[in-house]
């Protein structure tokens, strides 16, 4: 993992899209545990949207807006909350043990305080980037009633 003070040059570098990718190989894995009939349903669902969190981290990065960035991540947490809600499932269902569960919910967690820290991050900047400078508009050797007459 990288550290807060390194550059960010590619969406691998976002400590967000570094924990989503961890957990998406854990549910892979968790997956393996599922009966063959679930092949098409639990197990589909849960690949689909552990794998939709970091491809859609990875398209907001690329995208040109903050805004639009920011919409990428808002779709990323609706998955790691349909994460949460498949685990619960497999769990109900009896395919999950309760401790593999509850840990693969606190990783999940923490992807979506990530989620929306970096979201945080991206209104803060969407704020700042685009400023005008500052700059002053009087008109030397007059007054604002000339102007305006």
């Amino acid at each position: 993992m990288t550290n807060k003070k390194s550059k960010i040059a590619t969406f691998e570098d976002l400590l967000v899209w570094q924990v989503s990718r961890d957990l998406r190989q854990r549910v892979s894995r968790i997956c393996e545990e599922l009966p063959k009939e679930e092949t098409y349903k639990l197990k589909d669902q849960m690949l689909r949207a552990s794998r939709s969190v970091t491809a859609n981290i990875a398209e907001g990065y690329g995208r040109f807006h903050f805004q639009e960035n920011i919409q990428f991540c808002r779709q990323a947490r609706g998955s790691l909350y349909e994460l949460i809600d498949h685990l619960s499932c497999g769990f109900d269902e009896g395919y999950f043990k309760k401790a593999e569960v509850s840990k693969l919910k606190r990783e999940t967690i923490r992807a979506i305080k990530l989620v929306n820290g970096y979201i945080g991050y991206l209104n803060k900047s969407k704020i700042n980037h685009v400023k005008e400078p500052e700059i002053d508009y009087t008109i030397k050797g007059s007054t604002n009633n000339e102007i305006n007459e």
